[in-house]
């Protein structure tokens, strides 16, 4: 977006009104109406196109500016469709139901917190989604907590670690394709990159959940064993519906384009689907446009295993072009240049442009209290400044995610926050201290930002 010629020269006290006003907007219809996040940025885009006007910038100029902001996501867009058919063909094949399976398999007394962190995580990368993790087997983790009268707010806690370390990890995971397409990285080199924060986060935070877990614990896993039979009669859980996986590796180890390799593992699990139970071609193509429906006739599981299809990311590739739109007029206007030029004298090295898109994906989240802002804004905002001092794309997108993805769920205010509250019944607040994966995400990134360890240089 900074190819995007400002058409105004706002000062900067003038901008700061602007971005103030866009915040309580925000913040106040998602916050405290409760709006889905598409209606309040209409609301901010229509205001800004009155302000543009007052400016008097022309309307061809401001339509020109949002045109430019909406199509820098063109490239999302066609991920998230892929995403979505990736997720449909890995249900329907039993890929994903393998992995929840196993994942459950794991689970026993010893270590409860250390393995409650771990089969979120599996099930989070399976899924490629933070909130159905959450809502589904976070859930069930929360009913066997309860049962052996251990602390719901660290159960809490390490289910909304291993949920969003598989988000954020998954490449079915939107906030994942997000990151790296608004900045122009390859999928899975984002994912790749993201390893040197996110691994050491997640040993880290294993091990603590393993030192504070309980010992000598006896407990019925009943809910366990139920959403394992459950997942048995689904047909779908066999060794061999890995395979798309096992391709999905090796595809990434070679280094083939994001939507290449999504076409060939979608191509597989509908094969896999065949091989399990033959289908007619029509309910594969309803399928993989509307979505896998599970009906095992046992609520959790279905809940688990109904999702996918092109039909599901529309919400997200909606929001995607809404928000950069509204970020194609912030600077058609000049009011992300008039905010810059105040303090980028200050990013003048790796540490501080790190550690000052980490404050603006932190601050967006925390002000405005939705994800996928935090993630738009920052990336488009410090593009031109990571180039600045050096900085490969890659590192900027991994900051994205360190402090951006994973911190929503912290804010008792944001999207992600209220939903988990709601559906755990453990207030924000209770479960935040022990989210030590997310805590340690942005911690890490920064100290890694000044220390100059893990960060590629831009190609020269």
């Amino acid at each position: 977006m900074f190819r995007i010629a400002a058409k105004s020269n706002p000062r900067f006290f003038e901008a700061c009104i602007i971005t103030i006003l866009i915040i309580i907007t925000m913040g106040i219809s998602i916050s405290v109406l409760n709006a889905t996040p598409h209606i309040p940025i209409i609301l901010v885009i229509s205001l800004l196109i009155a302000y543009g006007l007052i400016k008097k910038v022309s309307f061809r100029d401001l339509e020109e500016g949002m045109i430019a902001g909406a199509s820098a996501g063109l490239g999302a867009v066609f991920i998230f469709f892929f995403i979505g058919i990736l997720i449909s063909s890995w249900m329907m094949g039993g890929t994903i139901p393998t992995l929840v399976y196993f994942g459950f398999s794991t689970v026993s007394p010893s270590f409860f917190f250390a393995i409650v962190f771990l089969v979120c995580s599996i099930v989070g990368i399976a899924v490629g989604s933070s909130l159905t993790t959450v809502a589904t087997v976070g859930v069930a983790f929360i009913g066997i907590a309860s049962a052996m009268d251990i602390s719901l707010a660290i159960t809490a806690g390490a289910i909304v670690s291993g949920a969003f370390f598989g988000d954020k990890m998954s490449p079915l995971s939107d906030t994942t394709n997000l990151a790296s397409t608004t900045v122009g990285v390859d999928l899975f080199e984002h994912i790749k990159n993201m390893g040197w924060t996110t691994i050491p986060a997640f040993v880290i935070s294993f091990v603590l959940y393993a030192i504070i877990s309980p010992t000598g614990t006896d407990a019925s896993f009943e809910t366990v064993e139920h959403f394992k039979e459950g997942l048995l009669a689904t047909g779908l859980v066999h060794w061999y519906t890995l395979l798309p996986l096992v391709v999905l590796v090796i595809m990434t180890l070679y280094k083939a384009p994001a939507l290449i390799t999504l076409a060939v593992v979608s191509i597989v699990g509908v094969g896999l689907a065949y091989v399990n139970e033959p289908l007619a071609l029509s309910s594969v193509f309803d399928m993989l446009f509307n979505g896998y429906k599970s009906e095992t006739g046992i609520a959790e599981v279905d809940a688990l295993l109904t999702r996918g299809g092109m039909n599901s990311m529309l919400f997200t590739i909606a929001l995607v072009l809404l928000a950069l739109t509204m970020g194609g007029l912030l600077f058609t206007l000049g009011i992300i240049q008039s905010l810059l030029s105040k303090v980028e004298s200050l990013f003048t090295s790796a540490g501080s442009v790190i550690t000052g898109a980490a404050i603006t994906g932190i601050g967006v989240n925390t002000l405005i209290g939705e994800q996928y802002l935090s993630i738009l804004l920052t990336g488009e905002a410090f593009k031109a400044q990571f180039a600045k001092v050096g900085l490969a794309p890659k590192n900027l997108s991994r900051v994205m995610e360190d402090a951006g993805t994973v911190i929503n769920p912290l804010v008792p205010w944001s999207v992600c926050g209220i939903f988990i509250a709601s559906v755990l019944e453990i207030p924000t607040t209770s479960y935040l201290p022990f989210t030590f994966f997310c805590l340690l995400g942005p911690i890490l990134t920064i100290a890694f930002g000044w220390s100059g360890k893990t960060l590629t240089k831009l190609e020269k």
